[in-house]
């Protein structure tokens, strides 16, 4: 059965190894769905469920979107920054009002900070093998 698409706002958002994909709908009731679960049974820690939040209690708009968003790779501290960052980009195509807001708090910068590669040599980025002197 074919069910009619409502119309929303997308925002990618990126951090570390993460990339959160996110759908706002307007006129909701301000339920935040991540990967198909609530964000309550998704994100255990409470700061966690503050983090992804903080797009909306800034530009004071709790209650008046249905937040959707798919998020794959990371962790879970990596995900909530990357839901963040899309929510953001999100709520700047919804309103354009909002950018100068969200620029000042810092949630439109993508954060840069990526896991060092491996060297040859060594047993992770930095970490050399165990030194024996016999």
């Amino acid at each position: 059965m074919y069910k009619p698409k409502k119309p929303y706002f997308y925002g990618t958002g990126r951090r570390k190894s993460s990339v959160a994909r996110v759908r706002l709908f307007p006129g909701g009731t301000g339920e935040i769905k991540v990967n198909n679960r609530t964000i309550d049974n998704y994100f255990g820690l409470e700061t966690l469920k503050l983090i992804v939040r903080q797009p909306m209690v800034t530009t004071e708009t709790l209650g008046k979107f249905d937040i959707e968003a798919t998020v794959i790779g990371g962790g879970f501290t990596g995900q909530a920054g990357a839901i963040r960052h899309g929510l953001s980009r999100a709520l700047i195509q919804a309103d354009e009002n909002y950018r100068p807001v969200l620029k000042k708090a810092g949630f439109l910068t993508r954060d840069p900070r990526m896991k060092e590669r491996k060297k040859y040599g060594l047993k992770a980025a930095r970490r050399a093998p165990q030194f024996s002197k016999r």
